[in-house]
């Protein structure tokens, strides 16, 4: 029983709309903010309360969001409504007063081989469109094979998800082109949640994306993520300048590097009045060790600041005693590096970011080909930069020094090398 004194849990219209959907499968389809995980937990304990002793599964894309975004939050919701509840992180589990009202069970989406071994009457999806499609739709196979606990209630078992639109996707095709019975769609504009977020939190998103983007993180429309240019604004006239003067003596170099063994991409950057300029360029090194050799050849006297790509902790190069990014470090190079890759469209949108400012600038004549990478590469069939031109090694390199420099949101940055900056 919910105590008198439990907090009312106050929802959108939106939000209402998926706690309460009788539809099978109802999916809500929002922008940033606009409420997606707080209306799957609440319609999650909503059907614990419906149906008593019986269990419910809450999927999200990592065990990482689990730890970070479900503990929390469905702990936090369980107190207000005063029901007692017991957490087991090891197994993921957390059992409602007792068991009494059943348990819920966390899984991932990055690991479907673990989507197997329990029952449950009801499931949630969180962030369902941010797989591939047919990771998603393996996904979605195995989630719906796990709801097969039979309610006392004599309902049927449901699954609702709840994401931010990313193109043409599964979400798009199962809920939207070609719905099946008992398929629910419910969209969500950013805007259906004011009253939660906090001021300038839209005003910042609208100054974030660009207009092509808007529509799906702020409308939460279905729009086409897999066409045109990752970097339409780039313009070689308004973002690029001369050689000219070139490095200065003893100015602080920043290197963007993509590692590819045989095909390394390095992009070399100067900060002036606190904006990026892309100076030189050197793709097709064979390794590391040769990055390496070029970078102290070419630039004596310099302090090295390197924005590698972070797979380089794990990978090994021509050296195989020591990872890619040790190499750097024993070159007594400063090493800026991410505990993981950011996002690629957190990296996207924020190299965006600079160019649509013009304030990214580029030497023409000593970053040929990161220029011509800026103007042609596009996006694939499945919304994400094409990686079959051979045009994403250089942008990607150039893209790690901008998004640790200037992130669109908080990524972690470690600083691994000994000589100061």
């Amino acid at each position: 029983m919910i105590s008198a004194e439990a907090k009312v849990v106050r929802l959108t219209r939106p939000q209402y709309e998926l706690v309460t959907a009788q539809e099978r499968f109802p999916a809500f389809v929002g922008g940033f903010g606009s409420g997606k995980t707080q209306a799957l937990i609440s319609r999650a304990i909503a059907k614990k309360l419906e149906n008593p002793r019986q269990n419910n599964a809450y999927y999200l894309p990592t065990f990482d969001l689990v730890r970070t975004i479900a503990f929390p939050r469905f702990c936090e919701q369980l107190e207000e409504m005063k029901l007692p509840f017991t957490l087991n992180k090891t197994y993921a589990t957390l059992d409602v007063a007792k068991q009494e009202l059943g348990q819920f069970i966390f899984r991932t989406m990055d690991n479907p081989e673990r989507i197997v071994g329990y029952e449950v009457a009801d499931s949630e999806v969180d962030e369902l469109d941010t797989l591939k499609m047919d990771d998603a739709r393996n996904v979605w196979n195995k989630i719906i094979a796990r709801n097969r606990q039979k309610k006392a209630n004599g309902q049927a078992n449901s699954v609702a998800v709840g994401t931010t639109p990313e193109g043409f996707r599964f979400v798009y095709e199962r809920w939207k082109r070609n719905p099946e019975n008992g398929y629910r769609l419910i969209q969500a504009p950013t805007l259906s949640n004011i009253r939660n977020l906090p001021p300038g939190y839209i005003e910042s998103l609208q100054s974030t994306y660009p207009s092509n983007l808007l529509a799906a993180y702020l409308d939460g429309e279905f729009v086409n993520l897999a066409s045109g240019s990752v970097y339409p604004s780039f313009d070689r006239l308004l973002n690029g300048v001369p050689l000219g003067e070139g490095i200065r003596a003893g100015e602080p170099l920043h290197i963007g590097m993509d590692f590819n063994v045989g095909n390394m991409a390095l992009v070399v950057h100067v900060v002036r009045g606190g904006m990026p300029l892309a100076v030189l360029e050197n793709v097709g090194l064979l390794d590391t060790p040769a990055a390496i050799e070029w970078i102290k050849r070419s630039f004596p006297g310099h302090m090295i600041i390197v924005y590698p790509d972070s797979s380089g902790k794990s990978r090994r190069s021509n050296d195989a005693s020591a990872s890619d990014i040790a190499l750097l470090r024993r070159a007594r190079f400063n090493v800026i590096v991410n505990t993981q890759n950011p996002a690629v469209k957190d990296r996207v949108l924020a190299f965006n970011r600079k160019i649509d400012s013009r304030e990214y600038k580029v030497h023409i004549d000593g970053c040929p080909l990161l220029v011509e990478a800026l103007e042609k590469q596009a996006y694939n069939r499945q919304g994400e930069p094409d990686k079959t031109s051979g045009f994403d090694h250089v942008n990607d390199a150039a893209g790690y020094f901008v998004v640790s420099k200037w992130p669109i949101r908080p990524t972690g940055m470690k600083r691994l090398a000994v000589v100061g900056v």
